[in-house]
């Protein structure tokens, strides 16, 4: 698609170099499945808005439990709905080379449903209900496999994980970056 090369100055390109974790074929390559999304309202302006039930059909998202979620915390204007740059910064936290640290913040802000900065027994229900499916647990099994995941990792006792808690946990799951990304 050699109009993407032109829909950016070289200043652009190295803007979005340095504050993502793209090289600059990397983010020409996100913004080619950006563009393909809703391939007429790009090409009007590439500053669109493009609506979150357009988005959830990128693959990575269609069969992602939190797919909401992510539109949502990536979102500048907290609705779901995301331009190339909230577009970007996504793919950029989902790639292999957002370091660890990131991977975690972003998880910890989708998995915060009720948006207080913890993670509490409301939002663990949630985590755990998207994850199960189908396959939901008894109450009873639910209210256990939160008080352990508690007795784990909520280290001060206050029935909530704090962010520091939360990458503390993150940080003895190896698994959690590999399931942590998308691929361009």
């Amino acid at each position: 698609m050699g109009a993407s090369n032109s829909q950016f100055t070289e200043a652009e390109l190295e803007d979005y170099q340095e504050l993502t974790y793209f090289s600059k074929k990397e983010i020409l390559h996100a913004f080619k499945r950006f563009h393909l999304l809703d391939p007429d309202a790009v090409r009007q302006d590439r500053n669109v808005r493009l609506p979150m039930n357009t988005i959830l059909e990128l693959s990575e998202l269609k069969v992602n439990p939190f797919n909401d979620r992510i539109c949502k915390v990536f979102s500048s204007s907290n609705d779901g709905d995301l331009t190339f740059e909230d577009f970007l910064d996504m793919m950029s936290v989902f790639s292999d080379n957002a370091p660890k640290g990131v991977k975690a913040e972003y998880a910890f802000r989708i998995y915060d449903f009720n948006e207080d900065d913890f993670i509490d027994s409301a939002d663990l229900k949630e985590v755990v209900g998207r994850l199960t499916g189908d396959q939901s647990l008894t109450d009873e099994d639910m209210q256990q496999l939160i008080d352990n995941i508690f007795e784990e990792a909520d280290l001060d006792d206050d029935e909530s994980l704090s962010f520091a808690e939360f990458e503390h946990v993150i940080s003895k799951a190896p698994d959690f970056v590999n399931s942590f990304r998308f691929r361009l």
